[in-house]
């Protein structure tokens, strides 16, 4: 059990000027100060370095008694190797955050399904790496049902039940994020922390803290987008992926469909240099053909051709997430019309970022073509990615109370619109339209 030690204290004690006083805490003492608080203290005043022979002794002792601490532990460490050694193999893998040959096994595959939800895609994703997996250990703030959080071969974590994988956090994200640090800095499970993304700003400070520690935790966060629907503008998180995307260490992935909603945990599982974001959709989207578009273990690169074309592209569309298939639509719409449209899905601006200059020209040629994004939120960083002769469909303000599908259609999150807004980039209509 924690211990907590509260003891009271008195700022800059010994020195006669400034004890008691707000100064010593960002100021420096000064070195006139410093000499008399030696003096004070019945410390030599000539040396740099002043530590009482009393904790000198007391610290020193513990050196003898770690050292034997250790050599029992490791005595039964050995024992516990030779009696369960399957159980030690987890162990060495938990601590040394390696997975065992397998692990990816089983793992779903949405090929030729209906319409998925990429938070439900998650959910069936978690269940079966969790059977592989036995470190994974998590849950939500309250949403575990909505985030699909829940281990189902589990039960809770409770003081009389130490061995359930399944956390009810509560309604306190940042308590939860700083939870699943700690438990990261212990070392053994791989956690992992679910609740909507526009509650992570609640998270900040544990996630600033988590991306600077560099440790592994998962972030799974759902109803990513405006078409969270009639809970309105509160709900409806507009400025938060480009707020995730500030954090350094931090890598943040917004699959299309339920296949790279698989492939993104086989990334969050092999990051072990830090934090991995989930950005999961409410609503169903539609399960990409594979057998005519790029296979999505391309979402490990960050960003690649879904849809290419033969010879040079009159017009790039990027886009991510929910906004890939839209993209795709207009696609064949532009081809109805005799434009050639290359789609690019960019799941991921810090593993795009991560691959080689020549890959990230071959995915985004300089090639003089247009490039138009789409991206249900705020476009600021987009320009890096628009080039000389870019565009972009996204939102600046909030969102508004309505069916998800209306508000996507009131913001231009419509194939129609993405089309027209490539013709009039193109120059082959009018003004383009604002959103």
């Amino acid at each position: 059990k924690p211990t907590l030690i509260m003891l009271r204290t008195l700022i800059a004690y010994g020195s006669p000027n400034k004890q008691g006083l707000a100064d010593a805490h960002g100021s420096p003492l000064g070195i006139e100060e410093v000499r008399l608080t030696k003096r004070f203290l019945g410390c030599p005043e000539d040396e740099d370095f002043c530590v009482p022979d009393q904790p000198v002794a007391q610290m020193r002792s513990a050196v003898e008694k770690g050292a034997d601490a250790q050599r029992r532990w490791e005595a039964r460490l050995a024992d516990y190797r030779e009696a369960f050694p399957e159980l030690a193999a987890q162990w060495d893998a938990a601590l040394n955050r390696t997975l065992a040959p397998g692990w990816r096994d089983g793992l779903p595959d949405f090929a030729g399904s209906g319409p998925v939800a990429t938070r439900s895609a998650s959910g069936k994703a978690l269940n079966l790496l969790a059977a592989r997996v036995p470190e994974l250990f998590g849950g939500s703030a309250d949403l575990a049902p909505s985030n699909k959080t829940i281990i189902d071969a589990s039960h809770d974590f409770q003081a009389a039940s130490p061995d359930g994988r399944n956390i009810r956090f509560g309604v306190r994200e940042h308590a939860m994020a700083a939870i699943c640090s700690g438990m990261a800095l212990h070392g053994g499970p791989r956690p992992y922390c679910g609740t909507f993304l526009v509650f992570a700003d609640y998270m900040r400070p544990a996630i600033r803290l988590t991306a600077l520690m560099r440790q592994p935790v998962i972030y799974v966060f759902t109803h990513d987008s405006l078409a969270v629907g009639e809970d309105g503008p509160t709900h409806q998180p507009v400025e938060h992926l480009a707020s995730l995307r500030l954090f350094s260490g931090l890598t943040v992935i917004r699959p299309a469909d339920a296949a790279e909603t698989v492939t993104a945990w086989e990334a969050a599982l092999e990051n072990t240099a830090g934090p991995t974001a989930l950005i999961l959709s409410r609503q169903k989207l539609p399960v990409l053909d594979r057998a005519v578009l790029a296979p999505a273990d391309g979402l490990k690169k960050g960003a690649y051709a879904l849809k290419d074309v033969d010879g040079k592209a009159d017009i790039t569309l990027i886009a991510t997430g929910s906004e890939v298939h839209i993209a795709l639509a207009a696609a064949d719409a532009l081809a109805e019309k005799g434009v050639a449209a290359r789609v690019v899905n960019m799941p991921s601006w810090e593993l795009f970022e991560a691959m080689p200059d020549a890959y990230k020209k071959e995915t985004l040629p300089d090639d003089g073509a247009p490039r138009l994004a789409v991206e249900a939120g705020h476009p600021m960083g987009w320009e890096r990615y628009l080039g000389g002769r870019g565009d972009m469909i996204g939102v600046t303000g909030f969102g508004a109370s309505a069916p998800g599908g209306q508000v996507m259609a009131r913001f231009g999150f419509t194939a129609e619109n993405v089309t027209a807004r490539a013709l009039a980039l193109l120059g082959k209509q009018g003004p383009k339209e604002k959103n």
